[in-house]
């Protein structure tokens, strides 16, 4: 099964520790890597996590607060630097680009490669990207700011040739494709022969939802029926759900019954007040709504 996995790279939030990089992660299905969010510090982490710089295709920005986008500009200069060729969508919310144009004519001049900007409505569910194997969709949440997750959804692909039966057969490979797309095949004795005995089931499609900044939305769950992983902000415990009402976060304790709800199969927990010297308290109250929380950690790996 081709790879899709999450590379954390920042998991705090606004506040700058010792302990935690601003919001960032890296994406990768298929061969093809997407940073979501861009917090001050980006740069270093894809460093140490040794992702290649050269093959992120598409930055994805949740919102315009800074622990979520104030990387970007340095990036994007050290990509110049590099040598970089490749053209790089930026995906955010419209209010950036006349800051970011700004940016780039101050600071990256002789940049040597294009950046093409493309403003998100972060108001409506709607597929922004699209390729031959993934689609990436807008989830829209509720932050003090226009604020959106998103949810990276694998295409379905063709069921698999069962090798033994069609070299039984004396299937020619030219045929493989018609039979992987549900055709039957007629031996020269007139026989037919079922698809269902030549293919095997293909993988069911994977789905990774991100749900940034916002306050606890009770029928979020609907947006992500069928996910597979889910990260959630969980900014708080249960001991400051005042704070997280007034600036508009989500504490551990909800960011669990979104899972819960929603049906996932893994639950990843972020973007941590500076408050908590240990996080483990924001897992057990997860745990106690949704058994597979987990806690997400600078340079983690998740799989999907």
């Amino acid at each position: 099964m081709e790879p899709f996995r999450v590379h954390i790279l920042g998991c705090g939030s606004a506040l700058p520790t010792m302990r935690h990089f601003p919001s960032a992660q890296v994406v990768e299905v298929r061969g093809k890597l997407f940073l979501v969010d861009c917090g001050e510090g980006t740069q270093i982490q894809l460093r140490r996590s040794r992702v290649r710089f050269t093959k992120i295709s598409a930055v994805f920005l949740s919102h315009l607060h800074g622990d979520h986008c104030f990387g970007l500009i340095g990036m994007l200069s050290t990509f110049g630097l590099l040598g970089r060729t490749a053209r790089l969508a930026v995906y955010a919310p419209a209010q950036l680009e006349q800051i970011l144009q700004m940016q780039l004519s101050q600071f990256c001049r002789d940049l040597g490669y294009e950046v093409d900007f493309h403003a998100v409505n972060t108001t409506t569910r709607q597929i922004i990207y699209e390729d031959r194997s993934l689609t990436v969709e807008t989830i829209p949440l509720e932050h003090r700011v226009a604020c959106c997750g998103f949810l990276f959804r694998e295409k379905p692909t063709l069921a698999h040739i069962r090798r033994d039966i069609a070299d039984y057969y004396k299937i020619p490979v030219s045929q493989f494709n018609n039979i992987k797309a549900g055709s039957d095949w007629i031996t020269p004795d007139g026989e037919t022969v079922g698809n269902d005995k030549l293919t095997a089931p293909a993988e069911a499609p994977r789905s990774y939802a991100y749900c940034s900044d916002t306050r606890y939305m009770p029928q979020l769950y609907e947006q992500l029926k069928g996910v597979n992983t889910l990260y959630h902000e969980s900014t708080y415990g249960e001991d400051n759900i005042l704070l997280a009402e007034k600036y508009y976060h989500s504490t551990a304790r909800q960011a669990a019954q979104v899972a819960r709800d929603s049906g996932v199969d893994q639950l990843l927990l972020g973007h941590y007040s500076s408050r908590y010297e240990d996080e483990q308290v924001l897992l057990e109250e997860a745990r106690k709504v949704f058994s597979n929380a987990q806690l997400t950690d600078e340079l983690g790996v998740f799989e999907v």
